[in-house]
This record gives structure tokens, sequence and C-alpha cells, in this order.
């Protein structure tokens, strides 16, 4: 993770700040919203904390789905994704519109490879979100391709797998749909550093 993050030109400091904060960040989903169901739903009440595998489970039913937004898995990810956009502006509109293609591409990649499954949310294979963004930027931009690998990498899963999911999460039983935990933490991360570090 560390080398990915220096091959987008982060400094020391920033690519290690990023690393421990992906990994423990992990741990923390942000509510932002609950959905009501119709029948109830057994709910782990560490899941929201990530840390359900580290406990016995201790369930609750409840009637609703909370949905909440992973601090490792998705926000820190997107800030990181917004900085390399940015950069990736200032090579050019043609590098630019070819961030964009890609990320499309991978967007709606994982948006047919991702499933809503029960008790955990979106999930998804986490290994063809990043070679399809490095095998695109090594394509259509060689020469600025880890930064354009990231920006698809990331919008890939996160785009695709979760947010346009949203609407199928009422169609499971789950407690809590994290948009970056879970069922695609490994699939955003892997596809941002991996893509990075292969490209």
């Amino acid at each position: 993770m560390f080398t990915a993050m220096a091959k987008l030109g982060l400094s020391s400091s920033a690519a290690l700040m990023i690393v421990f904060g992906v990994l423990f960040g992990s741990f923390v989903n942000i509510p932002i919203k609950r959905i009501p169901r119709r029948e109830a739903c057994a709910v782990d009440i560490f899941q929201i904390y990530g840390i359900s595998r580290l406990f016995p489970q201790v369930r609750r039913w409840n009637q609703s789905t909370l949905i909440a937004v992973n601090l490792g898995g998705c926000v820190i990810p997107c800030l990181v994704a917004l900085f390399q956009l940015i950069r990736i502006a200032q090579y050019g509109g043609t590098i630019l519109a070819a961030a964009i293609i890609i990320s499309v591409l991978n967007v709606a990649v994982c948006y047919f490879i991702a499933r809503p499954v029960a008790g955990v949310g979106i999930m998804m294979p986490a290994l063809v979100p990043p070679i399809v963004a490095a095998g695109g930027a090594l394509l259509l931009a060689p020469n600025y391709a880890p930064p354009v690998a990231f920006v698809a990498g990331v919008a890939g899963p996160v785009i695709g797998a979760d947010l346009l999911h949203l609407k199928d999460i009422h169609r499971i039983s789950t407690g809590v749909a994290s948009i970056g935990g879970a069922g695609t933490f490994d699939g955003i991360v892997l596809s941002g550093v991996v893509a990075a570090f292969l490209a």
C-alpha cells in the first residue's frame, strides 16, 4: 500500500497517514440514513463499528436498515481520488478524458458483477476492478497510469457496486449496509492500491 501511495506523488508522511487511515478507518462506519423495513432483520450490534468479528455475536431485531459510510473504505479513498483527479486535470484534457472513460467503464463492470447479499450488503469479486482500472490506464494514459488507475479503481466500486445498488438493499435482510464497508471494502482498497501499483 505504501509503495502504491508513493507512486501517486504523495510525500512519505502523507502516504503513511493514508495507509493507517484506511486500515484503522475500516472500523469506523458513519451512519447517514435509516431505511424502514416491513419485516424485522437480525442486526449484530457491533457491526456498525466494524468489530463484529472480534466479539461473540450479540444480535437484536430491527425493522430498519442503517445506511452508513465507511471511513477507511470510502471517505479516505475518495478524498485521495479527488486529489488525484485535480492533478490529472492539470495534465490536460486528453488525460482527464481518459480518466473519465476508464472510470465509467469500471463503474459499469462493478455494477454488473456486484450482488446484494443478505447479512452483508453489497459484495463483488475484489480483483476485477483493479485489473480493469490498471489495464485501461496503461492502454489510454500510459505516462500517467498510476493516478488515472487509482481514480478509476476507486470510482468503480464506490459508484458502480455501492451507490448504484443502494436501491437493492430493501430486497435483502441486512441491518447495516455500509458504503465502502464489508463486501466492497476489499474491492475499493484493492482497486485503488493495486491499480496504482500495477500501473
